[in-house]
């Protein structure tokens, strides 16, 4: 109303906040892009749970055939043999055949891929038979996998692609953080938008919701945690990539990954957590200056500014 609208008014002219600054169309784009790509991910967990729950009836212990992450492979491996008497029926040779079809399995691995479907298959006991609704659910959520997964594939490709159109090297900037794969850098790029138009890094922290809090009432006046306000899928993304660039650092050295470690060794009370978060305001402050600066990432520059901010 009338009176909202002079108080805003006067805010404005008594404290001059600053306008905010708008963005390309492209920056718009991508950030579009990178909720889709969050909403597929969302698809990609309800259909593994419904995967799991369909093959606990038909060949529940085809889930221990890798150790490691599954993916399209086992998936594709699931929608060809959903129910175990499939492997049963077949002879060995002829499953190895198949599984060579599949991308990045040689012979020597499709050997021994295919001892272990036969291996399992036999230590099954299924609940149903292998002409039951089981069977027909587990392929249709095996090829549910499949195509989202290849969605989510097609949509970085997507933003990659128009990333590098933008008039900078953001893309290539972020990239260079060790730890840093091309679908985290562009994510990132998509959630911050161009940070040029944030004025200091501090800022930044304000937009995805990791500066402290403050709780005001009377005479009492206290920090509390983040305020958790702001771009909730940034803060995610951040939050993972501390991993991933301690998880990098054992090849490729990092100024945030050696803070992150420092931390975790001299601290007995502090949570991984809140050691997580302190990181992730380093890492924004680095990758503000990379952009800012149009620079990529180089170790002995980050410590050797670390050393600096340290002494002033």
């Amino acid at each position: 109303d009338k009176t909202d609208a002079y108080h805003l008014a006067l805010i404005q002219r008594l404290y001059h906040h600053p306008v905010s600054q708008n963005q390309s169309q492209s920056y718009k784009q991508l950030n579009t892009l990178s909720r889709f790509y969050d909403q597929l991910t969302d698809d990609l967990v309800i259909a593994k749970n419904r995967l799991h729950q369909a093959l606990q009836s038909t060949f529940p212990e085809i889930e221990n055939l890798f150790s490691t992450a599954r993916g399209n492979n086992y998936w594709q491996i699931v929608a060809h043999y959903p129910h175990c008497d499939l492997i049963r029926k077949e002879n060995r040779k002829q499953i190895i055949n198949w599984l060579m079809n599949l991308k990045g399995i040689a012979f020597k691995h499709a050997q021994k891929t295919a001892d272990n479907l036969i291996e399992l298959a036999h230590q099954a006991y299924p609940v149903v038979s292998e002409t039951s609704i089981e069977v027909q659910q587990v392929q249709y959520y095996a090829h549910r996998l499949l195509n989202l997964s290849r969605q989510r594939e097609q949509l970085i490709t997507r933003m990659v692609k128009l990333a590098k159109t933008l008039p900078n090297h953001d893309l290539e900037n972020l990239e260079s953080i060790p730890g840093f794969a091309q679908t985290t850098a562009v994510r990132v790029l998509a959630e911050l938008g161009d940070l040029r138009r944030f004025s200091n890094a501090n800022k930044i922290n304000a937009f995805i919701g990791i500066d402290p809090g403050r709780y005001q009432s009377g005479e009492m006046d206290s920090n509390l945690s983040i305020t958790k306000h702001g771009n909730a899928v940034a803060r995610k993304l951040l939050y993972r990539a501390i991993g991933q660039i301690d998880n990098a650092a054992k090849t490729s050295p990092c100024h945030i990954a050696d803070y992150y470690e420092s931390k975790k060794l001299s601290s007995q009370t502090k949570g991984f957590k809140k050691i997580a978060i302190a990181s992730i305001h380093k890492l924004i402050r680095t990758i503000y200056a990379l952009i800012i600066n149009d620079q990529i990432y180089d170790y002995n520059v980050a410590t050797h500014n670390q050393k600096d901010f340290s002494r002033n």
